[in-house]
């Protein structure tokens, strides 16, 4: 059956990208995994980058707002979609005044590309600034106000995307990944040397044949459903938000079959926060006091320069908990509010 009938049975809407009329299939149910506010009026768009991948985002805008608004572009965690933690943000900063977006990256949930679950450390840099560039171009929108938001892997993408995007005048990365980092060397540096990347090379370059000989590209595997017994407690953490009804999106990588194995290549060759001490513009790190993740953050946090650099330690939190608060109101989002506030006037 053809996908746009599909797409009309299941209610959703062909939406025209702001660039080149290209039209998407969206559902236009509420379906994140948070509750709808009555503060916002919600709305869907679609936007090309300049590899040609048509990108789907939820717009977020304060109802009775009037005149020209400071705008923020959100994305991540790293393996889920625009339904879960980065809608969240959007839709609360929306709360707070600003317009916002929450999108999902190139080749994944309802954005374009093929073949689906890849990840590119260029392109999905390139995803941030085709948000900036949707985001110009709106009426209601102050083009001199523009902040970036990525969560979890998203986080260094956003500061490898301030450091190529003068219009980005606030970046905040959440509960942050370099992805780089980790993909190269493993898990708290435990692979860091030449002969594990090696291996990694190897091992990957060998399922580039046989994808090529198949004619599909082979997934990873999202968060497996059931956990061993030994696993370290940030898995727990992963297992609790994308496995169960708190996180659990149909669309969401993480939640199913994960990325395509062969993703991780471009990140093994590449330094996302090459140029971070090159930003300018002001930049909040912030991580929970518990998160395994939080030497990513330390470790950012100290190649940026410039006193309108700040680094955020959440007490008690973990990882997962600067996704959605983790049952305890741990996104401290008053004070992301007034960082972005400041540094978008």
């Amino acid at each position: 059956m053809n996908k746009l009938i599909i797409g009309a049975i299941i209610m959703t809407t062909a939406i025209a990208s702001a660039t080149t009329g290209t039209a998407l299939p969206l559902d236009q149910e509420w379906d994140k995994t948070f509750p709808k506010s009555e503060k916002v009026e919600h709305s869907r768009a679609t936007f090309k980058n300049r590899f040609g991948i048509t990108l789907a985002a939820d717009v977020y805008k304060p109802k009775c707002a009037t005149g020209r608004l400071a705008a923020i572009a959100v994305s991540g965690p790293f393996g889920a979609v625009k339904e879960q933690a980065s809608g969240l943000y959007a839709q609360t900063l929306a709360e707070y005044g600003f317009l916002a977006i929450a999108f999902d990256p190139s080749y994944t949930g309802e954005s374009s590309g093929e073949p689906r679950y890849v990840a590119s450390p260029d392109i999905n840099t390139e995803d941030f600034q085709a948000a900036v560039d949707y985001l110009v171009s709106r009426d209601d929108v102050d083009s001199g106000k523009i902040g970036i938001c990525g969560i979890c892997g998203w986080g260094g993408l956003a500061i490898n995307a301030a450091a190529i995007d003068t219009r980005v005048k606030a970046t905040l990365a959440s509960t942050m990944y370099d992805m780089t980092r980790v993909t190269a060397n493993g898990y708290f540096d435990a692979e860091d040397s030449a002969d594990k990347r090696r291996e990694k090379r190897v091992q990957l370059n060998t399922q580039r044949n046989a994808d090529f000989a198949t004619g599909r590209a082979e997934l990873a595997g999202g968060v497996p459903d059931v956990l061993p017994d030994d696993a370290p407690q940030f898995f727990k953490d992963y297992h609790a938000y994308y496995k169960t009804p708190r996180g659990y999106h149909p669309r969401s990588l993480n939640s199913n079959g994960g990325w395509n194995k062969t993703s991780a290549l471009s990140f093994l060759n590449a330094k996302l926060l090459a140029y971070a001490n090159e930003i300018e513009s002001a930049v909040m790190v912030m991580h929970g006091e518990k998160a395994h993740s939080r030497y990513f953050g330390e470790t950012a946090f100290k190649k940026l320069s410039g006193d309108n650099k700040e680094l955020v330690i959440v007490p008690d939190a973990s990882h997962c908990d600067l996704y959605d608060g983790g049952g305890k109101n741990a996104i401290p989002f008053d004070r992301i509010a007034a960082f972005y506030k400041k540094n978008l006037k």
